[in-house]
C-alpha cells in the first residue's frame, strides 16, 4: 500500500536551501517517489497549525519511503536542508 511523507518546512536560508530544493526530486524519483504538493499555497481550515512550506510526496510502500529518507543521497540533503531551515517530516502509511 503506499505511504505518504509529510514535510513541513520554514525555511531560515533561502539561498542555502535552494541547494536541497534542486537536489532532493532527483533522490525522490529515485526512491518510487512522486510529489503529490510542493511548496503551494496552504490554508489551515481548522486548528492552530502553521504551516509554512509544505511538500506531501507519495511511494510505493513505508519500505520504499524509510529506505529514501535514510539513504546517503538524502542525509547528504539533509544535513543541507538542516543548516537552511526547521523542518517536521511525518510518515503516513495509505490505505
Amino acid at each position: 500500500m503506499p505511504a505518504y511523507l509529510y514535510a513541513d518546512i520554514e525555511v531560515t536560508d533561502a539561498a542555502a536551501y535552494t541547494e536541497y530544493r534542486l537536489g532532493a526530486p532527483a533522490v525522490v524519483a529515485a526512491y518510487g517517489g512522486r510529489y503529490l504538493a510542493r511548496g503551494g499555497a496552504v490554508e489551515v481550515l481548522e486548528g492552530d497549525a502553521s504551516p509554512q512550506r509544505v511538500a506531501l510526496v507519495e511511494f510505493p510502500d513505508m519500505a520504499r519511503l524509510k529506505a529514501f529518507y535514510h539513504s546517503a543521497e538524502y542525509q547528504a540533503l539533509k544535513a543541507i536542508r538542516s543548516r537552511a531551515s526547521h523542518a517536521t517530516f511525518t510518515a503516513i502509511e495509505g490505505v
